[in-house]
């Protein structure tokens, strides 16, 4: 992940008219990065685009980018009528699915990982679904040396509405060893979302035992089916 500032260059570079040979180059961004950031931007060349691409292979530009934008309202509208509404059974399935990825594998623990705000975001509501509390949670960052903790803190008791006095101690990844070119890409982190019983036995070591239960069988019916 980039550092959220560079996404935002990025863009505004679009919106003034650069194309992403320009943009990748100034930012150091790959052009695969751009093509996720900047599919729904409007592309209209600038004066100076048109002058290194000439105006030909602008509007062939423009009327690539039109398309692709039309090919994705399409495909995001079919998704809505195919998704539909959301039941709580299909919550529930979600979230066991959830867990079978993204969940601790240990029968003592609760917890899922992940740096994605939207993972945690419905994880908490797949929690709550199944009968916690906000005050069930306890929220732990995994951050790096160049990671503003502060910032950080903030931006997931914002996100998750957890408040900060439920995070757990900081952990900061110091190896020595990890590449440069993974700088800033998790700017805020990782967040390690876990259960606290509070003295409910149902969850505590009961509730990580129900979940492995859920999923042992679904995948046991699923392989019936086969």
């Amino acid at each position: 992940m980039h550092d959220q500032s560079i996404k935002e260059n990025a863009i505004q570079l679009r919106k003034d008219g650069f194309t992403y040979k320009h943009i990748s180059k100034e930012l150091e961004v790959s052009g695969s990065t751009l093509s996720g950031w900047l599919a729904d931007i409007p592309f209209i060349a600038n004066q100076e685009t048109l002058g290194n691409i000439g105006k030909a292979k602008s509007v062939a530009a423009e009327k690539k980018v039109a398309f692709r934008q039309e090919e994705f309202l399409r495909i995001e509208n079919e998704a809505r009528t195919e998704i539909k509404d959301v039941s709580d059974r299909d919550l529930f399935m979600f979230g066991l699915g959830l867990y079978l990825g993204e969940g601790s594998k240990t029968n003592s623990t609760v917890r899922i990982v992940n740096a994605d705000p939207k993972v945690i975001q419905i994880s908490i509501a797949w929690f709550l679904s199944l009968g916690l509390t906000m005050e069930n949670f306890l929220l732990t960052l995994h951050l790096y040396p160049d990671s503003d903790v502060d910032e950080c803190l903030h931006f997931w008791s914002t996100t998750t509405n957890i408040p900060i006095c439920q995070f757990g101690k900081v952990q900061i990844d110091r190896r020595e060893n990890k590449k440069a070119i993974n700088v800033r890409k998790l700017p805020y982190g990782t967040a390690h979302l876990g259960v606290r019983s509070l003295g409910k036995k149902e969850f505590g070591v009961v509730f990580s035992r129900k979940i492995q239960s859920w999923t042992d069988e679904v995948i046991r019916k699923k392989a019936e089916l086969v």
